[in-house]
């Protein structure tokens, strides 16, 4: 009867050790499961940042390109002036009323010529102060944004302008157009650089995932109007919390059309509610200056 008692007091020990080591081992791979999802978010947001660079690095290449094709094309023009000046005065054009008309025509084709590599050069200058405004918009903004979590808020350059983009975690609960108080916090920071930036226009896109709203949400109809009045509710609170200038300010909905990320899996669709605030440098000296070439 004891040898009974003790075997099954051995047997009932083996299994609660059995039983412990199998809740460790979940526990274990739950934390391992948690932290491969984290590490593929911080994948995809690299391989955002990386397209982002690659993106900016052709575009700049294309202006270098365009401007270097001009500039060819000026010194081929100088070229063919100087090689008509040589020639006629190689073929003997003796006579005073030719020889007069022809450097007077070489004159014109000079300042010409002169005129339009100040052009080119003005152009470039102003290209290049461009480019020194939008990578000093954006470390203004970037350090005003250090307290909040890159998940949450990036700042990066693309196409000569510079972008915002909040996640909906940090602005808004889900299918509501009220932004909360932490986001607010951020739109005040950022309405504080808007103010002093005053030759930059401000455009607010809001964007959604491609999951209908809930049917009979007041006030909305379909994932446009989810997406335009959040982005007319940051707009509000862009121009009153610090005064930005409304004029300078535009609020849209893109809905769920322009995604990060095509796939439907709940991270992916999580990455494209958001709301991207694009900043843009006024172009005002640049496109007078095409307008006169």
């Amino acid at each position: 009867m004891k040898k009974n008692l003790l075997q099954a007091s051995v047997y009932l020990l083996a299994g609660t050790m059995a039983l412990s080591s199998c809740v460790v081992s979940k526990k274990k791979y739950e934390d391992l499961l948690s932290r491969k999802n984290e590490l593929e978010v911080d994948k995809s947001g690299l391989e955002q940042q990386k397209q982002t660079l690659e993106q900016e690095k052709a575009a700049l290449e294309a202006e270098k390109a365009n401007l270097e094709t001009m500039k060819a094309e000026l010194e081929k023009q100088k070229a063919e002036y100087q090689a008509s000046l040589q020639k006629a005065l190689t073929e003997g054009k003796t006579l005073g009323d030719n020889l007069n008309m022809s450097k007077s025509q070489i004159e014109r084709l000079n300042a010409d010529l002169k005129a339009r590599e100040a052009r080119l050069a003005e152009l470039q200058r102003i290209l290049d102060e461009k480019d020194k405004a939008v990578k000093n918009l954006r470390s203004k903004v970037s350090n005003a944004l250090l307290s909040f979590n890159d998940k949450d808020l990036t700042v990066n350059i693309r196409n000569g302008k510079v972008y915002v983009s909040l996640a909906e975690q940090l602005l808004f609960n889900s299918g509501s157009t009220k932004v909360d108080p932490k986001g607010v916090d951020a739109l005040k920071k950022l309405a504080a650089v808007l103010k002093e930036q005053k030759d930059v226009n401000v455009v607010v896109e809001g964007h959604t995932d491609d999951v209908p709203i809930a049917k009979g949400t007041v006030g909305m109809q379909d994932n446009w109007d989810l997406s335009v009045l959040r982005a007319t509710e940051i707009t509000r609170i862009l121009t009153t919390s610090t005064g930005v200038d409304p004029t300078r300010v535009t609020p849209s909905g893109r809905s769920k059309y322009v995604p990060l990320d095509q796939a439907t899996t709940k991270e992916a669709r999580q990455k494209n509610r958001r709301t991207e605030i694009i900043l843009t440098p006024k172009l005002d000296e640049l496109f007078q200056i095409l307008e006169n070439a």
